[in-house]
């Protein structure tokens, strides 16, 4: 994947925040897009600023925790563009702000419906349609900073699971494809200038509607200084251009993960001892 020109690249979460930023930096590579999202309100606006950077690209609404959905969404992609190169499972959800004994269960399948199923489901549709052309690929899973420690004091427990299952998963599917020509990364990024916090706003009626958690609306601040998702679009072709599988955008927390892994480490000594 050195050469992004004519290759398709599907995006879920396309239409905003980290997923649109990766959307134009594949869009400036010279990558067709589909952009896929639940959003229908900014998923055209979104394809329209796309194509202005001399690609082509389609909208598709998708629900990323429906399985069938996402298979819909490969099957327009290919009817649009023919192969499919890049996979971005970049579509997730905020869950912070509380406890996880009073997280409730709607928000419990809401957030493990699309930031674990989510990629789930990408994976088990749209990864076989890149092995079948036998052309090569490349799949980014959008993980987080999230998925290798639990930030103390911000009640982020439910979020950072999935985010730790991301990696895992990514992990395994880097094995996995080894030798098949598709390189994997696992995204994992710090604070971004997105409008994560709101993600509630468009939680689908099976996990309860759309609602407002005033929990997260205290914890949009923290973003303000973030990167600008463009940043991060720009960070991710370079990661499937060099074939990097730990794709970070943060130099501060490698300390706090130095010693967690420090404090695993250590409880080895443990081991045998009465």
């Amino acid at each position: 994947m050195q050469d992004l020109r004519g290759k398709c690249a599907i995006v879920t979460g396309g239409a905003s925040g980290i997923g649109f930023g990766i959307a134009g930096a594949l869009a400036g590579a010279g990558a067709n897009i589909v952009l896929a999202d639940i959003n229908l309100a900014k998923l055209e606006t979104a394809r329209q600023a796309i194509e202005k950077l001399g690609v082509r690209s389609i909208g598709v609404t998708v629900d990323v925790s429906d399985p069938g959905s996402v298979t819909a969404l490969g099957q327009a992609a290919e009817a649009a563009f023919g192969n499919i190169h890049i996979l971005a499972n970049n579509a997730g959800v905020a869950m912070h702000g509380t406890p996880a004994e009073k997280v409730t269960l709607n928000e419990w399948n809401w957030v493990m419906g699309v930031n674990i199923h989510g990629v789930i489901n990408g994976i088990h549709a749209l990864v076989p349609l890149i092995r079948r052309h036998g052309e090569g690929g490349h799949v980014v899973n959008t993980a987080s900073i999230s998925g290798f420690f639990v930030r103390a004091g911000r009640n982020q427990g439910a979020y950072a699971m999935t985010k730790y299952a991301v990696v895992a998963l990514s992990e395994a599917l880097e094995q996995e494809l080894e030798g098949s020509g598709i390189g994997v990364s696992v995204l994992c990024p710090g604070a971004v200038q997105t409008g994560i916090f709101q993600s509630a706003a468009t939680r689908p009626d099976k996990f309860g509607g759309a609602f407002e958690r005033p929990e997260q609306a205290r914890m949009r601040d923290m973003l303000e200084g973030g990167l600008a998702p463009e940043q991060v679009g720009a960070r991710v072709v370079r990661a499937i251009r060099d074939g990097e599988f730990y794709v970070f955008t943060h130099a501060g927390e490698r300390e706090v993960i130095r010693e967690r892994f420090a404090r695993i480490d250590a409880a080895f000594d443990a081991v045998g001892k009465a």
